[in-house]
């Protein structure tokens, strides 16, 4: 078996001409480095070092291929280090964080800036729940903010702030002329734009399934700045939660006009009320840098309202 020192060895060869050169750097003696190299050769199965009078060397192709195998392996376990545990306050790593694909211009930009902590690499990857749960079963996310919507039980989840179903329309249209929050019952013989992604489709239909009401759907787009495009121009309506930061227009700078949506409360039957919530796998301890990306995100969008 190959030790760390076998490693340092075999790394530090490549950047001398001489055993003696060698030797210095690694501060051991001279015999006692030729005796080293001979025992990895040993371990290895072959030559990796041509050892020749006058104290000179040359790596033979394998040695070559197992110095910067070495290299790299003492790099990886230098940056696990550095990282694990945690020291002195001082937070360091990779953060790989996803999150729901209608939520993300209004949570990452807000997330990611003012996060003091220079030393925590982090990375987004933005998805709906069909996406975003196998990459945090995988151990490819580190934690996912999303609505609390139909979420699985085998996730841990922590709220960030709580929310609630909005109506958005375009300003001329009569309900928004309405100081009332409104009603599915309001909606169901209007043109809906719907919003398409898992989970929020069949959150919506179950909405008005509850209430024995079918919906009018014109169309089912993917991206929640198309529904306002379209709403914009007074194609139809949307449904969308309330999120910190709105644009009241759309895309194309076209006036936009957001109400309350109420729903019955009932038992049975889903409610407009709803939370964004992180989630991590269930009963895996969330690092210490996870936790302070998860704060600062809870703090950054209570700023925003």
């Amino acid at each position: 078996m190959y030790t760390m020192r076998h490693l340092e060895i075999m790394a530090e060869l490549p950047d001398h001409r001489t055993l003696g050169s060698a030797a210095d750097e690694l501060r051991i003696s001279e015999s006692a480095l030729s005796q080293a190299i001979t025992a990895i050769e040993k371990l290895a199965g072959e030559t990796l070092c041509l050892r020749r009078k006058a104290h000179g060397f040359t790596l033979t192709a394998s040695g070559v291929h197992f110095s910067a195998m070495a290299r790299k392996i003492i790099s990886d376990v230098t940056e696990l280090a550095a990282t694990f545990p945690q020291q002195e306050g001082v937070l360091r790593g990779p953060v790989r964080f996803g999150c729901f694909a209608s939520l993300s211009p209004h949570l990452i930009p807000s997330t990611m800036q003012g996060f003091d902590h220079p030393q925590v690499e982090l990375s987004v990857q933005v998805g709906t729940h069909e996406s975003l749960l196998p990459a945090l079963r995988n151990a490819d996310l580190d934690v996912a903010f999303v609505y609390d919507l139909g979420l699985p039980p085998d996730m841990d989840k922590q709220e960030i702030y709580e929310t609630h179903m909005q109506v958005v329309l375009h300003p001329e249209h009569p309900l928004a002329r309405l100081e009332r929050p409104l009603e599915l019952a309001d909606l169901v013989d209007e043109p809906l734009v719907m919003y398409e992604s898992d989970p929020s489709t069949e959150y919506v239909l179950q909405l008005f399934a509850a209430q024995g009401l079918n919906p009018k759907v014109i169309a089912e787009v993917p991206q929640m700045i198309l529904v306002s495009a379209m709403v914009g121009r007074g194609l139809g309506y949307g449904l969308l939660m309330r999120r910190p930061n709105n644009a009241e227009m759309s895309l194309e700078g076209k006036p936009l006009a957001f109400r309350d949506l109420h729903t019955p409360v009932s038992p049975t039957a889903p409610s407009s009320l709803s939370s964004v919530v992180a989630i991590t796998p269930l009963g895996v301890k969330v690092p210490a840098r996870v936790q302070a990306l998860i704060e600062h995100c809870r703090e950054a969008m209570a700023d925003s309202w």
